[in-house]
Parts: C-alpha cells; structure tokens; sequence
C-alpha cells in the first residue's frame, strides 16, 4: 500500500486528504480493522515513536495513551501495587500480573482516565490478549503495535462493532533523515529529531545532592521521552515508570509545571482510601465513575456529595474529600521524577514542583538564572542533572 485516502483532513472541510510515501514506497503499516483518520493517524506515529524508544532505552514493554497528538501518558510494564489496580479500574483481572504488556497499558491508560477518554493506544510489543481484554472496554479510537497474537485481533475486532482502528506498524521500518511539512502553502524542512534519550543523559548533576537511585532515572527517561512527543512548551512528571502528569502546549513554563503537576496530585489522590472506596452504583459506566472520581476529589462543575446529587452517582452519601486532607496526604509524597523540555526560567517552577512530591529533575539548563533554580532544589534536597538537550515538538 503506497498511500491510504483519507475521509477528511484535521477538519471535515478540508479535503481531499491521505497519507503516502513521498518517495513512491510502501506505507509501513497494515491497516487490520477501520479507516483511520487524520488525526489518528499523527496519534499513531507519534505514540509508536514513544514506545519504541522507551523500549529501546530501558528494555523493558512500553505502553502509550495519546490524545489529540500528546501523551496523556506513557508507562512501562511494572508491576501494579492492590491500590494502583483500584484506582485503574483493573482490580478485576487476576492474569494482569502475567503480561507485563498489559501491566504498561493498564498504567498508561489509568493515568489520567478522563483525557485518554477516546485515546489513541500504542504498544511497544506485540498486542497479547490480556492487554487486548483491556483495550476493548476502554472508550478508544484506535491501536498501533508491530503485531498482535491471533487471539488477541479478534478480540479488537469486536471493538466498535468491528470499527476499531487496528493498525500494524513495521518495527524496522526507519524514517528518512529529513522531514517536511507545508504551512500556508510554504514548506518547511529540518533533519529529523533522532537525538537517543538513555540513562547517559543524566550524568551531569549539578545539585549538592548527586545520588540519583536506578528507579529514578526510570522515571526520568520516561520523562524526556514523554516530552520528546509532547506539544511544546511541556513538562512531565514522572513515578514508579509511569508519566503521571503532562503539561502541554503552555506558553509559559510554570503553567506548564502548574497543570501537570495538578494531574500529578489527582493521580496520587486517587489512591487515596477515600477515593477507592467511594460506594459507586452498580450501573455506573466506567467514564462516569472517571468523571466522578475527579469531581470528588477537585471539586470542580458539581459538589458530587451534596443532597440531591450524590444519589445519582453512590449508594449512600460519601464524605468529601477535604482540600486539608489532601493537602496532609500529598505531603507524604516523595521521590517523584519531573522532566521539562527546555530550562527552567525561574526557580517558581521547582517550589510548584517540590508540592508535588519531585526530589529528582532534569532540564537543559542553559538558563542565565541557572544559579537560582539550583540553589532553590539544594534548598529541598533535590536531585537535578542538566540534559544540555532540548525537546521541542511542534
């Protein structure tokens, strides 16, 4: 297949649109269930770079949640603690601890559950059915891995009344060296981002405190990759091999670090005892129960305690979830890994980060105001390295 036709580009007024080789070659992808769109399409390329290079840095699966071109989160195949499979919605599959594939997806896709509401998936490995049960009861547009066990596609197959976007990608396919796009008819060119993110990147720590544990700088591999393939400006932070929180496409830093930082503190508050014993009915469809869950804890359209409301959702009334209780339980938090794709400006955005539970950072540096930002993460104990490599995507 050299090119695939397109229902409509970003928007249903702009045809005629497709993908194709500008080289004349084959596409390297299979189109298995679907028509893809646009967009999907960049969800899927892009997530599949994600995965690929995670797998390839840390050799462990990998697993992405993209949505409208950003990861709401990437995650490699750990383990998952009782209270992280409550808070993921995946406490009822007793084989999840069998496939660390399916572990990864779990992980990604229960991050942030109301942006990945009608993701785009990508899996480093090939698709097994464990992590096909999983992505069949989630609300989602499509899938990308380099194969998929025979069990497993049928599975998927189901999905959508047999629309679910499949898509197999070629694992050795390698991109040319220089990459083009047009903006109001001009065409722009530049030499591929192949810069190699590993765990060598870190060797430049510049705080008094230089011990930088294996698990850390797990998370912030995963952290510059994640921005890597995020919407600059962004900040990612990062635990227990997972991006459990991404700031994207901010124009100023520290509501970058701000935002991601929230859905950090909602990703912990989650787990919280409160929130996964919350009595839910038993008709509630999972994206409500997601939609309720961030209610409860952020109090944001609708106080889902108070009388008249809380029946719609629970079967007896919960306690709210006090700004001072959470406040007490996020101070328990430490050890959070925080990526940012170009230098911190200033030192507000570490004193946002350290609320969140960040001991370890790395940025480019290159700031005239480097002095003060470390000085501010020696003043917390924290671990920072300078990456001396931005990230910009666009």
């Amino acid at each position: 297949m050299k090119e695939f036709e397109l229902k409509y580009g970003c928007n249903p007024n702009q045809k005629p649109a497709r993908i194709f080789m500008e080289d004349g070659s084959e596409l390297p992808i299979e189109i298995l269930s679907g028509k893809p769109g646009y967009i999907n399409f960049l969800d899927a390329f892009n997530s599949w770079q994600l995965v690929a290079e995670v797998k390839k840095a840390l050799g462990l699966p990998c697993a992405a949640s993209f949505k409208h071109v950003s990861p709401t989160s990437a995650a490699v195949g750990l383990p998952l603690s009782e209270k992280l499979k409550r808070a993921c919605f995946v406490d009822d599959v007793p084989e999840l601890d069998e496939s660390p594939l399916a572990c990864a997806y779990a992980r990604a896709r229960g991050t942030d559950r109301m942006c990945s509401f009608g993701d785009w998936a990508a899996l480093s490995d090939v698709c097994d059915v464990t992590t096909a049960k999983l992505i069949k009861r989630e609300v989602s547009d499509g899938v990308i891995a380099p194969g998929y066990e025979p069990e497993a596609l049928e599975i998927l197959k189901t999905k959508r009344k047999g629309a679910y976007n499949i898509v197999k990608i070629d694992p050795d396919y390698v991109p040319m060296t220089r990459e083009r796009k047009q903006v109001f008819g001009i065409t722009f060119e530049q030499g591929r981002n192949n810069f190699e993110i590993n765990e060598s990147l870190l060797t430049n720590i510049v705080t008094k405190n230089k011990d930088l544990p294996k698990q850390a700088k797990i998370d912030l591999v995963i952290s510059l990759l994640t921005l890597k393939y995020t919407q600059s400006n962004s900040v990612c932070y990062a635990y227990g091999g997972q991006a459990i929180g991404v700031g994207a496409g901010q124009q100023s830093r520290i509501h970058c670090t701000r935002l991601a930082g929230t859905k950090a503190d909602t990703w912990f508050l989650r787990q919280h005892d409160k929130v996964l014993d919350l009595p839910f009915r038993e008709d509630l469809g999972r994206p409500d129960r997601d939609n309720v869950v961030d209610g409860y804890i952020n109090q944001n359209e609708e106080d889902v305690c108070a009388d008249g409301i809380w029946e719609k959702y629970f079967t007896r009334k919960p306690e709210p979830f006090t700004k001072e209780e959470q406040r007490a339980y996020l101070d328990t938090i430490d050890g959070v890994a925080l990526g940012s794709d170009a230098f911190f400006p200033f030192k507000d955005n570490i004193e946002r980060a350290r609320k969140s539970g960040v001991k370890y950072v790395a940025e480019p540096g290159g700031s005239i105001r480097d002095d003060a930002v470390i000085e501010c993460c020696d003043e917390y104990g924290m671990v920072m390295a300078f990456t001396g490599m931005r990230l910009f995507h666009h």
